[in-house]
Parts: structure tokens; C-alpha cells; sequence
């Protein structure tokens, strides 16, 4: 850490677990090293510092991983160096030295070769950590300023964006517009599974920590939902959303009597796109479009579903419509759904592909190199 030129931290989900906000927002301060987290780390930083550059792996923004193939010291705090963040191992890496803090010592260098192996609660490392940082000399901000202007250039270039909206919703926007219209409120988010729960990370805005509910790479359909109706029990005060998809949502969405029996106020937004949208967005980029078993075209009118169950059900249809029925939505007591029908076809992106690497990855726009799928297809 004295020579380092290009440092980054890579948070994981270990972060939140032993609940090291404190004492990472303090060696940040004192180094200011730049952040990217995983998935599951997401809160353990808040997202308003400029230190922070979003997630990092398949879905992450453009810049926080070329940050990761372009340090020359990687700090790992409580994060698995999963197959999701690294992408191709053989090319992981290779350009910097790295650091492993996790209380698990069989996840250090199970995948990964570190330089430096720390074993132990990250809560107590960080915290130690910082004691000796703060005796060291040196001018940290001054330092990194080329490296700063670095990310700030891949940020310019390749934001998060889409495609112009007229008449159609394009589900980024209504994901935008539901951090935007909640942002003060400071809600407790929780996703289902798939393209849904990658725009809700990619564009996650919490301040605070344990505010972000996601299933990961487990994948599990229908998460979203009842893990809303839990945080809700437990803060029944707090405004709770959960952002969900139409396939999830159809895993549990039985589970809205018992939102009305034990006067749970959850608010499902729907990112409604009548796919499973991953899955489909799998079959378009590597599979010639041979969709199969994606089309969810017939499906229950969940405005309809939702006064069945006596809960109040909403549905935008038009851009200009996203925001007064959200802003409706969150201040509806009791239970609501939103049914936003959103464009059908739109895929998610930044993505690495499978079997890529970091510098494979795909922004919005970029053409689909034909030889990383000819495995695929």
C-alpha cells in the first residue's frame, strides 16, 4: 500500500456480515482508494461518495471493472473471487499484486493466487488494518489523482445508458425512477432473479447498510417477494420494495394474502417485459434467438390479480406515466403492485460473456464477437 499507484477494494458480501461499514468507510477515508463491491456487498459503502464506482463482475459498470484489470494492488475484503466478478481465471489478475481478508481460509487462493493471505473477521482485520495505515507518510489523494482521471475517462465513455424512449417503457428508466422517487425515503430493497435484479444493482442507490435484499448466485425465482414481506415484518415503519419481474413474481405471488392478513404494506414493482428476461437475453446473444420456453406473453392481469386479493394494483404503460403511478404507489398505505410493462426485448448490459474475461466485456451498442460463442451455439 505505500507504492501502489492504481489500488482498488474488492467488497463482498463479508462486509455486511460482520457488518465492517465503519472501518471501511475509515481506511477509504484515510487512503482514498477507490470501491467496487459484488452483489452481495452492496450498502456496505454508500453509494453518493465519489469513491464509489458500482458493481463489479458480469453486470458491473464498465468502469469499476476495468478498475479491476487495470490496478496494480487488489485489497479483497470478505469477497470469493466468484466466477461472476473474475470472469476467465487464466486472465484474472495477472497485472497486480492482491490482498485476501476472509474469516474463511479455505476460500483464500481457492481460486485465485493472493500475495497476501489475511485470515480473519474482516471487522477486526479492517480495524486493525487502519491503525497501521494511519502511521504511514504519504500523500494519498495527490497520488492517485492520475488513477482517479483514469476512471473518470472509462465513466465518460461508457456510462450506464439505453436506447431513446418514446412510446415504450425501457425498464432501466422505471428502475432509475424508482431509486429516484424512493431515494429520501431510504427504503429496504429486495429483487427477484434475473435482467430486473441486474438493473436494480447496477443502479442500487442506498446510503446505508442492509438495506439491499438479493438471493445472488443462487438464483432463486421468486426471492424477491417474500424476502420483502420479511424485511417488512421486521421494520414496519420503513417503506419496503420489492422490484421483481413478471417470471419471479409468479413463484409467489400467492403470498399477497398473506400481505393483507398480516397488514404488510409491501410495494412490488413488476419489471413486466412477458419474458423471462435473462434467459431470453441468453438465447438471443448466443443461441440465434432459438427461443425456447421464455414467452410469458399469457399471463394473469396483475392489477386485476392484486384487487382480487384486495391489495391496490397500479399499471404504467407510457414513460410519462412511471413516475405519478410509482410516486402513487409508494404513498398508498397497505399493500400495492405496480405493473410496469416495459419494451420486450431489452437486454441487459454491460455483460461479460461466458468463458470471457473482464476485457471481453460488452457495453450497449457494442457488436457480439462471434468466436467467444462458437462453443455456445
Amino acid at each position: 500500500m505505500r507504492i501502489a499507484k492504481r489500488p482498488l477494494i474488492y467488497g463482498g458480501g463479508g462486509l455486511i456480515h460482520s457488518e465492517a461499514f465503519d472501518e471501511l468507510r475509515e481506511l477509504v477515508d484515510m487512503t482514498q482508494i477507490p470501491v467496487v463491491l459484488t452483489l452481495m456487498g452492496l450498502g456496505a459503502f454508500d453509494t453518493s461518495d465519489p469513491r464509489w464506482l458500482g458493481m463489479v463482475g458480469m453486470h458491473g459498470t464498465y468502469w469499476s471493472n476495468m478498475a479491476m484489470i487495470h490496478c496494480d494492488l487488489m485489497i479483497a475484503i470478505g469477497s470469493r473471487f466468484s466466477d461472476r466478478v473474475t470472469g476467465r481465471l487464466s486472465e484474472f489478475g495477472k497485472q497486480c499484486k492482491i490482498i485476501h481478508i476472509d474469516i474463511d481460509p479455505t476460500s483464500i487462493r481457492k481460486t485465485v493466487h493472493v500475495d497476501v493471505p489475511i485470515v480473519g473477521d474482516v471487522k477486526q482485520v479492517l480495524a486493525e488494518l487502519n491503525k497501521a495505515v494511519g502511521q504511514v507518510e504519504r500523500n494519498w489523494a495527490n497520488d492517485f489523482a492520475e488513477w482517479y482521471a483514469q476512471i473518470a475517462e472509462w465513466k465518460a465513455k461508457h456510462p450506464l445508458r439505453y436506447g431513446p424512449m418514446q412510446d415504450v417503457i425501457k425498464p432501466q428508466y422505471a428502475v432509475d425512477m424508482v431509486f429516484e422517487v424512493s431515494e429520501d425515503m431510504n427504503p429496504i430493497i429486495a429483487t427477484g432473479v434475473g435482467q430486473h435484479q441486474m438493473w436494480a444493482a447496477q443502479r442500487y442507490r442506498g446510503r446505508r447498510p442492509r438495506r439491499w435484499l438479493t438471493s445472488g448466485g443462487l438464483g432463486t425465482m421468486g426471492y424477491g417477494f417474500p424476502a420483502a414481506m420479511g424485511a417488512q415484518a421486521a421494520f414496519p415503519s420503513d417503506l419496503v420494495i420489492c422490484i421483481d419481474g413478471d417470471g419471479s413474481f409468479q413463484m409467489t405471488n400467492q403470498d399477497l394474502i398473506t400481505c393483507v392478513e398480516n397488514n404488510l404494506p409491501v410495494k412490488v414493482v413488476i419489471i413486466n417485459n412477458g419474458y423471462l428476461g435473462m434467459v431470453r437475453q441468453w438465447q438471443e446473444l448466443f443461441f440465434n434467438r432459438r427461443y425456447s420456453q421464455v414467452d410469458l406473453t399469457i399471463q394473469p392481469d396483475f392489477v386485476k390479480l392484486a384487487e382480487a386479493y384486495g391489495v391496490t394494483g397500479l399499471r404504467a404503460k407510457h414513460p410519462d406515466e412511471v413516475r405519478p403511478v410509482l410516486e402513487k404507489a409508494f404513498a398508498t398505505p397497505g399493500p400495492v403492485i405496480v405493473d410496469m410493462v416495459t419494451e420486450r426485448e431489452e437486454n441487459c448490459l454491460p455483460m461479460i460473456p461466458p468463458g470471457g474475461a473482464i476485457k471481453d466485456i460488452i457495453d450497449y451498442g457494442d457488436p457480439i464477437p462471434e468466436k467467444l460463442f462458437q462453443g455456445l451455439r
